[in-house]
């Protein structure tokens, strides 16, 4: 396995690091409600995921507002 001779300096480790920036997620509206919401993710205001009701999210809140 190779082994680097000599130590890079911080600044061409950076300047080399600094292309590899994290994109922003994709926020997208719901099919549903228009609410905005990450992609591939159940739809937090409707509950919905994929055109399916997959959550029932009037349930979820008053169980979480009880606790």
């Amino acid at each position: 396995m190779a082994v680097p001779k000599r130590r890079h300096s911080k600044s061409r480790a950076r300047l080399r690091r600094a292309t590899q920036g994290v994109a922003a997620a994709p926020i997208i509206k719901c099919s549903r409600c228009h609410e905005p919401k990450l992609s591939h993710r159940v739809c937090g205001n409707c509950g919905t995921y994929a055109g399916r009701q997959v959550l029932d999210v009037e349930n979820d809140t008053k169980a979480g507002a009880s606790r």
